[in-house]
């Protein structure tokens, strides 16, 4: 593997390719954020923490919110059950409950429970349903003595693909060896719950979801509204695992990218763009040189990859031919023939009732074209100064059973960094904002969204070959909604993570003598939180869990 030469250090925590098939090649939100649950104890009242890491920590964590479930019948179904030592899927077949109602649930909570001990990478994980993709995740690294984790995971959207059998495909790809010893045993169950008098079935859920799994694709001609949600991740244990460092190939660094670290997640409809975004800097749990910075706390959506979604109804009619389209999905700024992205996409669609056939038209495409330069200022410390931007506004309508009802999308992004380093990269430095500024009318009410990811980090090669990360990352998004002018909704979210971590690398594991203090704090206000509200803020020192606090 090509590998920045800090991050090369940890052959052992390198992030190793997986892949659906099909999906892409990769390595290891709509809904809400995933909970873990603790399985082990934090410090004793008027303890201490170890002075530094021993052979067991706490079970990994993350401060998200938990899935608010109705209080009716409920059935659980077990979807995979799998141990996982190489690259060989896990496939088997799903049935819906049939206590539970025949599609009109009023929610469906994936959980996945996980463990793992010895020693072993973190990996990425697929998990499709008929060929659509339901979750994708991580793995913590693991402790000698072994840890287990829990992810859930609300998957109410996928009502259509859930409502009948479908044969159910899943991999973490692993290798396990005299060094690599960890094994991945996972369960992944769903549990549904029943709608009645009191508790009406989910409400907005598409009426079918597709997988992208070709480029053609061929929609219900009743179409009114049509959503792309793309679980875009660069990885691959090469320089797009961390393609926010990359630098162009003029400049001595060991990651290169002809034009810098800039990246968009784009949709191409017939070949024309449709929708653009800015990818999440995802860091997974061997990431920045440093897994003691994720061994209990993992970065924002390390366990929950979330989907980019793109409002593609202005294009509704334009697909309502009953023709065979394209939709394609790319990432913009990725070297020429160099692998590292996977994009798998489900194609989110809701039907009118009252027509068999949808038409109207797409009336705008506005491209405001893409900016952006990386520049290098060569010195006894390198510097790379990184901005880009893009924006797109599409508009269309569709005369419906209700009449006519028009969408306006508008999309803007903006990508701003500065890396720092030193010859050698014994000094590695970033600081990094990406802004996604969205807008959506759809008839008579508008949904904007202000998202903002922010990473700013320093890794350093000492003496003695001490090797110490400082990070801290940020994933924030407001977001209201109007009618006819007035507001009747606005959430909230506040995802920050920091850490600060050292030990000693090039040599044994009883002598790195690593320390690491994390904290993370998840704030989620408005519709979108249980109860309107959840805070809840972790600390760990060393592996042990020293505050879990809970607000509002």
């Amino acid at each position: 593997m090509r590998r920045h030469r800090i991050t090369g250090l940890l052959g052992a925590f390198a992030l190793a390719a997986a892949t659906l098939a099909g999906a892409g090649t990769t390595a290891a939100a709509a809904p809400p954020g995933p909970t873990t649950v603790p399985a082990s104890a934090a410090v004793p009242a008027g303890g201490e923490p170890p002075a530094e890491f021993g052979t067991d920590w706490h079970d990994p964590l993350t401060p998200g919110p938990p899935i608010a479930r109705p209080s009716t019948r409920s059935c659980r179904v077990t979807l995979a059950r799998a141990r996982f030592v190489d690259f060989t899927p896990y496939r088997g077949d799903y049935a819906p409950p049939s206590g539970c109602g025949r599609g009109d649930w009023a929610k469906v909570v994936l959980r996945l429970d996980g463990k793992v001990k010895g020693r072993q990478y973190d990996r990425l994980g697929n998990l499709a349903v008929g060929g659509v993709e339901i979750l994708r995740t991580s793995t913590p690294e693991p402790s000698p003595d072994g840890i287990t984790w829990s992810v859930e995971k609300d998957v109410t959207h996928y009502r259509d693909t859930l409502s009948r059998p479908q044969p159910v495909e899943m991999l973490i790809g692993n290798v396990v060896n005299d060094t690599y010893t960890g094994v991945i045993d996972v369960d992944v169950t769903l549990t549904f719950y029943a709608s009645d008098g009191r508790t009406r079935p989910a409400a907005d859920t598409p009426d079918r979801v597709l997988p992208l799994t070709t480029p053609t694709v061929i929609t219900p001609r009743n179409t009114e509204r049509l959503l792309a949600e793309v679980y875009a991740t660069g990885s691959g244990g090469g320089c797009e695992e961390y393609w926010y460092l990359t630098v162009p190939d003029a400049a001595p660094y060991s990651c290169k990218a002809t034009d810098g670290p800039h990246r968009e997640v784009r949709v191409l409809v017939d070949g024309q763009l449709a929708g653009l975004a800015a990818p999440f800097p995802t860091v997974w749990t061997g990431g920045w040189s440093n897994p003691f910075l994720w061994y209990v706390i993992p970065g924002p959506r390390a366990f929950d990859v979330q989907p980019i979604r793109y409002d593609l109804t202005p294009y509704a009619a334009l697909l309502n031919d009953g023709r065979p389209h394209r939709v394609e999905v790319s990432v913009a700024g990725v070297p020429a023939g160099q692998s590292g992205w996977s994009t798998p996409t489900n194609l989110l669609l809701w039907q009118d009732a009252g027509r068999a056939v949808v038409t109207g038209a797409l009336t705008r495409h506005e491209e405001v074209a893409p900016t952006g330069s990386s520049r290098w200022t060569p010195g006894a410390e390198h510097r790379l100064d990184t901005d880009g931007g893009h924006g797109l506004t599409v508009a269309g309508y569709l005369d419906t059973s209700r009449g006519r009802v028009a969408t306006t999308v508008t999309r803007t992004v903006r990508h701003t960094s500065t890396h720092r380093w030193t010859e050698g990269e014994s000094l590695d430095a970033l600081t990094a904002e990406w802004t996604d500024r969205e807008s959506v009318t759809h008839g008579a009410t508008t949904t904007r969204t202000d998202r903002a990811y922010t990473m700013d980090g320093r890794t350093t090669l000492g003496a003695g070959d001490r090797l110490r990360t400082v990070l801290s990352l940020g994933d924030r998004a407001d977001t209201v909604v109007l009618r006819g002018g007035r507001e009747i909704d606005r959430s909230r979210l506040d995802d920050r993570y920091t850490g600060d971590a050292s030990y000693t690398a090039n040599v044994p594991r009883e002598e790195r003598h690593a320390v690491a203090t994390t904290t993370a704090r998840h704030r989620l206000y408005g519709s979108q939180a249980p109860g309107g509200c959840h805070d809840r803020t972790l600390t760990t020192v060393q592996g042990v869990l020293t505050v879990d606090r809970r607000g509002c």
